[in-house]
C-alpha cells in the first residue's frame, strides 16, 4: 500500500512538471509512476518545448520543431535548414495600445 501511495505521488508530480515543459502530463504520470524516483528526475531533465528552435517546411510551409523529421500536414521528408526560426519562448507578446 505504501508503493502505491509513493507511485501516485511521483506520477502527479512528473505529471505535473511534463506539462509545464509543455508535454503530455498522463505519459509523464505514467513514466514518474512506474519508475518513481528516476521518472520524476527524467522529467525534470525533459526539455522545454517552447525553447525548441523551428523550421519552416519547403512544401507547405508549416512551421515545425526543429528536430521533426517529417512534415505533420504533407508527409514531406525534411532535411536540416541552414537557417532555423526562433523558437516560441523568444517572440514578444503584442501589448493592448494605451487607453487615453
Amino acid at each position: 500500500m505504501a508503493y502505491i501511495v509513493i507511485a501516485v505521488s511521483f506520477g502527479v508530480a512528473g505529471g505535473i512538471v511534463g506539462k509545464i515543459k509543455g508535454s503530455s502530463f498522463w505519459l509523464w504520470f505514467l513514466i514518474s509512476g512506474l519508475v518513481p524516483f528516476f521518472g520524476l528526475l527524467a522529467a525534470i531533465a525533459y526539455r522545454f518545448e517552447r525553447d525548441e528552435l523551428r523550421r519552416a517546411c519547403p512544401n507547405c510551409g508549416r512551421v515545425t520543431k526543429i528536430y521533426d523529421a517529417l512534415c505533420t500536414r504533407c508527409g514531406a521528408e525534411l532535411d536540416f535548414p541552414e537557417a532555423a526560426i526562433q523558437p516560441e519562448s523568444w517572440q514578444r507578446v503584442p501589448t493592448a495600445p494605451a487607453q487615453r
